[in-house]
């Protein structure tokens, strides 16, 4: 296996470059990743890894695909994350497909990629086909959205649309309704209603919400019922939450 020992060796920066920056990923067209689980989900959706770092024994891989041997502070220097991973990869991010519109996730300007990759894993659990992120949404092939969502990423459709109103004419087009999260007094509660078979769930930006832009276009807004007096919830939570009560109603009418 070949051995790398330098920070200066054109492959780390290479790697650094990818971790650090989102153009450097969609130039290279290449994820960075780390830990064996999601090189273990990468290779089960069909992602070829281009390369293999790991200060461990090297993983049993398929051929063709450069494995290097390395130490724990070369993975720490690579690796954006706190705490240094065993292994660390790079594989080709997958091409976004034509939608076929289902059961929707509509992230809107949603910037911390923490949040979009738990959300990418939730929605995978919940039974939902995809995720649109509207706007200036974190990078979802980020190490650390790639991460949060324990591979998910590579399972769940995703597409990226840079403005709100693009993202809104794609689902008008399809005819797909917009149900929208908000802590409008006006807004139905989660529960009292049943979500349509086909629509979009859309949730908004850490700080302020939805958009007046999506507000305006949705046929529901949704609120979901707390303790008075609670702080609203975090982004992610909600879209959980919401996403879930959508999954629980077609599980009871299935």
């Amino acid at each position: 296996m070949e051995k790398i020992t330098s920070r200066h060796n054109p492959l780390v920066a290479e790697l650094r470059r990818l971790a650090g920056e989102k153009s450097a990923r969609r130039e290279a067209g290449l994820l960075l990743g780390q830990g064996y689980k999601l090189l273990t989900e990468a290779l089960a959706a069909g992602l070829t890894p281009q390369v293999v770092l790991t200060a461990e024994e090297a993983p049993d891989m398929p051929e063709g695909i450069r494995c290097c041997a390395v130490t724990e502070e070369l993975l720490a220097y690579i690796s954006p994350m706190k705490s240094a991973p065993e292994l660390i990869f790079t594989a080709p991010i997958p091409e976004e497909t034509g939608p076929v519109w289902g059961r929707v996730l509509l992230a809107e300007n949603m910037q911390d990629p923490g949040n979009v990759g738990a959300m990418i894993r939730t929605a995978a659990a919940f039974g939902f086909d995809g995720i649109l992120l509207a706007g200036a949404c974190a990078d979802p092939w980020s190490p650390k959205a790639v991460r949060s969502s324990m591979g998910a990423v590579f399972r769940l459709k995703i597409w990226e649309r840079s403005s709100t109103e693009e993202a809104l004419e794609e689902l008008r087009e399809e005819n797909l309704p917009l149900c929208a999260a908000a802590l409008a007094q006006h807004a139905q509660k989660a529960g009292s209603f049943r979500f349509p078979e086909r629509f979009a769930l859309a949730v908004g930006n850490e700080g302020h919400g939805l958009s007046e832009e999506i507000l305006s276009a949705a046929e529901k807004i949704i609120r979901i019922p707390m303790t008075p007096g609670a702080e609203s919830l975090n982004a992610a939570a909600a879209a959980a939450v919401l996403m879930w009560e959508s999954y629980r109603e077609r599980e009871d009418h299935v």
